[in-house]
């Protein structure tokens, strides 16, 4: 009988503990699962005073504390047939030969393929070697189509090897791997084929974009959005996916990972799986001891069930026999740099040390030496490396029971880096590879050809063949054959916002006010695109200009809506923090990786759910460095968004250095896919974020990508004009610049600026010689360095800055300003040939006002000023 107050598997649960206790009886045949199950915000029930209490029913079991528990189910043993004995065989069969392929695949690109350039291609055996079983496990027996994976960077072998056995892999790419155009050294969604989920590389990161995958269907699910039938298909999902990291240990070091798991906890984020490989090895060195405590406890404090598999069956069986214990307590005590020696050194010195290192008492010692005894050296060592994460029957029924429930649950499997190979366990192992001779005795084991085509053959060879073949096509996932679906695209409103934009709608006007008044108009109409925006920010939102749609919109929640405090109890207060299931802000913490992290899971939903979603994020422009590894992160994946930088540069002057961003303009240039505006004024703010939801929509191929946007709280004068009037100055906006006074031949300067500095740029270019009426200054304003350049390198005199700049006397220099780093306008002197002098930002600010750091800067008036003077007494020079 299952309570109201207990769920059901948790309820389960606890009356295998009672039966355990009360009765001494084994319960099942399983394995031993460390199944921490006290969580600081269950899914089925809220308890604000102690919410651990209700996820495991404490209350009926008298002289069962918390920690006598956590002892007690530690111990437990979950009975489960969730595989036959012959089906576990077959899938044997299988990872072996997945551990085969991926080996052969690394053997391949370093031994047999020609090297034309003498490098070390690499490969990470021995790290792919660790999840082979997992794997395994989880794509032929577990996932459905679904469900999604991050898989660990090392492990791509692996990963393609397994691909290739279910048909979403061919052999060409396998043996092209770490070549153009073969299977990528680590995963990756845009240039591996389409079945990658996430991809992977810069660790960690992979660790924490599935937790914000789930959190991102939780949303759309919300709003009634559930995923769409399969392409091809009619089928649509039964239940929600699970998004699955599999993650090495050494990864959990990454902060990234601690601050995503902040996150899951505060926004309650179900469906997430994180599987640790833990072979307690990194690149150089075996990880600290009891390293599995310290984040049983992280995740165990943010809401996460924790399964920690250590033993496989073999182990456990010899546990029991006379002796046993002694052997449990031995390998509990041994540590990991002693276990790995041993691991590499195999039988022999496995017997040396258990009995030169037998635990106490002494009379259970004569058995623990015939344990040893009765077991060859080779028994000895299949023994010892029986480890959770390479025992099929402990990693199917911790799955098993896991999926009951759709709780945040991590898996720390214990593994053997090298697993099944002559380098397992050594130290040195990440970077090393088999030799050719090493690779011959792995094939002669398994059974293999050593080269040719049959080496690579994805069934032949196995022992039941048939029943392979079978099971593999009868994989859950295999039952679609693309999950990727094909891009929605959103209709948009022809004008954003009719009221932003010109002169004689506001007078003045800051970028940031205007990317506010946009949204604040979308947020009040009912247009598609209005219904599919989702904002989100790392704690920000009143301060970057996402408030009155906030306000408008309320703030998402997995959990039941509720008003607004502050307004509930009649407090004044600009901000309305109402949460609803289908509030469209997700609020974060300070944590700008978390912030790319859901832009980049957000920003995937059209694929991975059917359903179009348009991001924004936004942060003070500073803080992008800080974002930098997530952003880039989410580019490469070809998630689609708009990244919203502001305040930006000097210009938010009384902040200081901290707040001052120099660099951001390079970053936006540099990253690929990613497209940079900043603009100056309120009309081509609008401008640039419809055409921003364009190419979000946008196929790579056609110009799609993401959007970043630096803008500033600088209030300036707007320009008597109707921009969506003029379909030509309009189209320059977006291709990256417009002529404000265009050059003649009597042109000796022409001052070109970006963005915040606007008021000066033409202030000095009215004070020029001849008052700037006889056009001997010209005044070019730049709106997307990053366009300009973009389609320079591309298309060269024939790029839109060469058509600028073609109008401009050679001999006439260039004077370039923008509160930002110099570099991101001084390259425009290369496109016709131009004398520059660049003036920006290449010092770290401090307190002050515009006036103050614009001039020790050199970006006020003045200094542009004079920079026009003396490029205009230089004429000809």
């Amino acid at each position: 009988r299952y309570s109201a107050v207990h769920p059901p598997p948790v309820r389960a649960l606890s009356m295998l503990v009672l039966r355990r206790e009360a009765l001494g009886a084994k319960v099942g045949a399983s394995a031993r699962l460390v199944l921490a199950r006290f969580s600081s915000q269950p899914h089925h029930v809220k308890n604000p005073e102690a919410p651990w209490r209700d996820s495991f029913p404490t209350s009926h079991h008298p002289g069962l504390t918390r920690a006598a528990l956590a002892d007690v189910t530690s111990q437990i043993r979950v009975s489960s047939a969730v595989a036959s004995d012959a089906e576990i065989a077959v899938l044997r069969q299988l990872e072996q030969r997945v551990l085969w392929l991926s080996t052969l695949m690394v053997h391949n690109a370093n031994h047999v393929r020609p090297s034309r350039d003498g490098l070390k291609v690499g490969g990470h055996q021995a790290s792919s070697a660790s999840l082979a079983t997992l794997l395994t496990a989880l794509y032929l027996r577990v996932l459905e189509p679904q469900d999604r994976v991050a898989v660990k960077p090392h492990a791509s072998p692996a990963y393609h090897a397994l691909q290739y056995l279910m048909g979403r892999q061919t052999l060409a790419n396998l043996k092209a791997f770490r070549s153009l155009g073969g299977a990528q050294p680590y995963p990756s969604r845009t240039k591996d084929l389409p079945e990658v989920d996430f991809s992977t590389g810069s660790v960690g990161l992979g660790a924490a974009v599935t937790t914000f995958a789930a959190l991102t269907e939780s949303y759309l699910r919300a709003r009634g959005l559930t995923p769409k039938a399969w392409p091809g298909t009619a089928e649509t999902p039964s239940r929600p996916g699970r998004m699955v990291a599999l993650v090495g240990d050494a990864e959990l070091d990454e902060g990234n990972v601690a601050e995503m798991l902040l996150e899951s906890w505060k926004l309650n984020v179900p469906n997430s799986w994180c599987i640790v490989d833990y072979n307690r090895q990194s690149l150089e060195k075996n990880t600290a001891e009891s390293s599995f405590r310290v984040a049983e406890k992280l995740f165990r404090a943010t809401g996460w069930d924790v399964i920690t598999l250590k033993y496989g069956k073999r182990l456990l069986r010899a546990f029991d026999e006379p002796g046993g214990q002694l052997l449990r307590q031995w390998i509990n005590r041994c540590d990991n740099a002693t276990f790995s020696a041993l691991t590499f050194r195999c039988g022999s010195a496995w017997r040396e040390a258990l009995l030169r290192d037998a635990p106490e008492p002494a009379q259970d010692r004569a058995a623990f030496e015939a344990l040893v005894a009765r077991r060859s050296d080779e028994e000895l060592h299949a023994l010892m490396t029986d480890l959770g994460g390479h025992c099929l029957e402990t990693i199917l029924e911790a799955f098993d029971a896991a999926a009951r429930t759709d709780r945040r649950t991590v898996f720390i499997a214990y593994t053997i880096k090298g697993y099944g190979l002559p380098l397992a366990g050594h130290r040195d192992n990440h970077g090393l590879f088999l030799a050719p001779a090493q690779l011959d005795a792995l094939a002669a084991r398994l059974r293999r050809p050593a080269s040719g085509e049959a080496a690579w053959a994805p069934f032949e060879g196995l022992k039941d063949e048939a029943v392979a073949r079978h099971l593999v096509a009868a994989a859950p996932m295999n039952r679609v054959p693309t999950r990727r679906h094909a891009a929605e695209r959103v209709e948009l409103p022809a004008d954003l916002a009719p009221s932003v934009g010109g002169k004689a709608r506001a007078a003045t006007h800051s970028t940031q006010g205007a990317f506010g008044a946009v949204l604040r108009e979308l947020a009040a109409g009912s247009s598609a695109l209005a219904d599919r925006l989702v904002t989100t920010c790392p704690d920000v939102s009143t301060t970057t200009g996402l408030g009155a749609f906030v306000n408008a919109r309320k703030v998402f929640t997995t959990g039941a809506g509720s008003a607004d405090a502050f307004k509930s109890a009649r407090v004044q207060s600009t901000a309305n923090w109402a949460l609803s299931p289908v509030g469209q802000h997700i609020p974060l913490g300070i944590a700008e990786n978390n912030l790319c992290l859901l832009l980049a899971a957000l920003g995937l939903s059209a694929e991975l759910f059917g359903h179009r979603l348009f991001p924004i994020g936004t942060l003070y422009d500073p803080f992008v460095s800080r974002a930098l590894d997530a952003l880039n992160y989410a580019a490469y994946m070809d998630a689609r968004f708009m990244l919203v930088g502001t305040p930006s540069g000097v210009t938010l002057a009384p902040e200081g250095g901290a707040h001052q961003s120099i660099g951001t303009p390079l970053v936006g240039m540099a990253l690929p896919g990613l497209r940079t505006y900043e603009p100056a004024f309120a009309d081509e703010v609008k401008a640039v974020m419809a055409a921003g939801f364009v190419r979000m929509q946008a196929p790579r191929a056609d110009g799609g990508g993401s959007v970043y946007l630096r803008l500033t709280t600088r209030v300036i004068e707007q320009p008597d004009r109707n921009l969506a009037a003029d379909p030509d100055l309009h189209d320059a906006v977006l291709k990256g610049g417009y002529w404000h006074a265009a050059p003649t031949p009597r042109t000796r300067a022409v001052v070109v600026f970006a963005g915040a500095v606007a008021p000066q740029a033409m202030e000095a270019a009215r004070a020029g010689p001849g008052g700037g009426g006889d056009g001997a200054v010209a005044l070019l304003q730049v709106t997307s360095y990053d366009r300009l350049a973009e389609d320079w390198h591309r298309d060269g005199d024939a790029s839109h800055v060469a058509r600028l700049l073609g109008a401009v006397p050679r001999d006439a220099g260039l004077v370039t300003v923008m509160d930002g780093h110099p570099t991101a306008l001084s390259w425009l002197g290369g496109v016709a040939g131009h004398r520059v002098r660049a003036l920006g930002v290449s010092d770290f600010g401090q307190g002050g006002d515009i006036v103050d750091l614009h001039r020790v800067h050199d970006i006020d008036a003045q200094a542009i000023a004079a920079a026009t003077a003396d490029m205009c007494a230089h004429h000809g020079a």
